[in-house]
């Protein structure tokens, strides 16, 4: 278990080469933080304009894509130094966002994954998520890992695990009972999923928590 901000609406978390990366949501609020996984130390953070409510990011090599929840754009920002180079317009709302090394894939809060180019953020195609047969929908914070994506799903403790070829869901964690009740008190809901890279292992927080939890998942 680590630390976390209490005061960070945590709408995207993600680890890579040794430094955890999250976006915060509210607008005045929104920011991009870069922390030392080993230190816990805060490399950089970046605010948003007050007028933007951040979503999910993910790292794509030297840069990183932000999303906002109904402004209609992604931010494309430089990895090391997280500064904005430039925006992309997108149609409906952004909530989570991966790589899964060729494709960037996005959830908008429906039951549709939209796939996307990473240089270009243009949509390639998109896929209808299903478990038995009915929609998965308020699917939230995503984490592209070994070819499936992994989500949250709002106001729930529960996370999937999707095919993106087929949309199906394969597996099913429940994530309840990881804060006590004495640190429930104040938060928000579960989201936040970030594989640790080169293990087996994710770190899962959520909204307004006091800690990040390092855990294996066991599908039910």
């Amino acid at each position: 278990m680590l630390p976390h901000d209490r005061s960070s609406f945590t709408q995207g978390l993600e680890v890579s080469d040794g430094t955890l990366y999250e976006g915060t949501g509210l607008r005045g609020e929104s920011l991009l933080r870069a922390t030392d996984l080993a230190t816990g130390q805060v490399r950089r953070e970046v605010r948003l304009p007050g007028d933007l409510f951040g979503e999910g990011i993910t790292v794509t090599g030297d840069r990183i894509w932000q999303l906002t929840w109904q402004e209609g754009v992604a931010l494309e920002r430089d990895r090391e130094t997280l500064a904005e180079l430039r925006r992309v317009e997108y149609s409906g709302e952004g909530w989570g966002l991966c790589f899964d090394g060729t494709r960037l894939v996005m959830s908008d809060g429906s039951d549709r994954l939209t796939f996307r180019d990473p240089a270009t953020f243009a949509p390639t195609g998109s896929v209808e998520v299903r478990a038995e047969g009915s929609p998965v929908e308020e699917l939230n914070e995503l984490e592209c890992v070994d070819g499936q994506v992994w989500a949250n799903v709002w106001r729930s403790d529960q996370i999937v695990r999707i095919d993106p070829a087929s949309g199906q869901v394969t597996a099913v964690v429940d994530a309840s009972g990881l804060l006590s009740p004495q640190q429930r008190a104040g938060t928000d809901v579960l989201n936040g999923i970030a594989a640790v890279p080169g293990t087996d292992e994710f770190l899962l927080t959520g909204k307004l928590w006091p800690a990040v939890f390092r855990v294996r998942f066991v599908p039910a």
